[in-house]
Parts: structure tokens; sequence; C-alpha cells
């Protein structure tokens, strides 16, 4: 296999996980806010309350997951890749998963509500 299809799949495999990972982990981070809340002083009780809640999901922890092991073939797709090619290219692909995978468990996608808090 040449080197150009060996990077083309590096980069596609890594926009793969973090793309289609991303729509999943907000969704399964629903909820935090109500934990959060629960402790408005902050501090240590408060972060290992929401620890606690993440990753006692599988529906973060699962895509979390996932999207890790995209950092991982990442890692190892910049020791062989230009890193001016790499880059963009990765963030293209990631951005494409993303809307897409987004999409089809139907966030909106642009519009007023895009932007706004």
């Amino acid at each position: 296999m040449s080197a150009i299809l060996q990077y083309a799949l590096g980069f596609a495999l890594v926009g793969l996980c973090w793309g289609s990972s991303n729509p999943f982990i907000k969704r399964g981070s629903e909820g935090l806010e109500a934990v959060s809340k629960k402790y408005p002083d902050g501090g240590f009780r408060r972060w290992r309350a929401e620890m606690v809640y993440l990753f006692t999901r599988w529906q973060y922890v699962l895509p979390l997951a996932i999207n890790l092991s995209g950092s991982a073939a990442y890692y190892y797709t910049l020791g062989k890749a230009d890193l001016s090619l790499a880059v963009p290219i990765t963030n293209s692909v990631t951005f494409i998963f993303t809307l897409l995978t987004g999409k089809l468990l139907g966030e909106r996608v642009g519009g007023v509500d895009a932007w706004a808090d």
C-alpha cells in the first residue's frame, strides 16, 4: 500500500473516530448541569460529583473511549505524515463526520440557535 493511501486512511480513521463520537459525548454528558448545581461553591466535591456522574454513564464513556482511540491514531499519523497536511485534513474530515453524525441524531445545524448560548 502506498504511503499516500496509508496517510489518507489514517486521516479518515481519525476523523471518523473524533467526528462520530463528538455528538455522542455531548449527548452522554446531558444532565451534568443538574449535578453541578448541587455544589454551587464548586471545589473538589463538585468536581468529584461531576466525574462520578460522567464516568458511570456508558453513554459518555463509550464515545469517549472511541474519541481517545482516534487521538492515539492521530498521534501515530502525525509521526508519519507531513504536519502541514495532517492537521487541516484531519480537522476537515472530523468536522464533516461531526456534522453528519449530529444530523443523524437529529441535531439542528446552523441558524440563530447555533450561535446563541
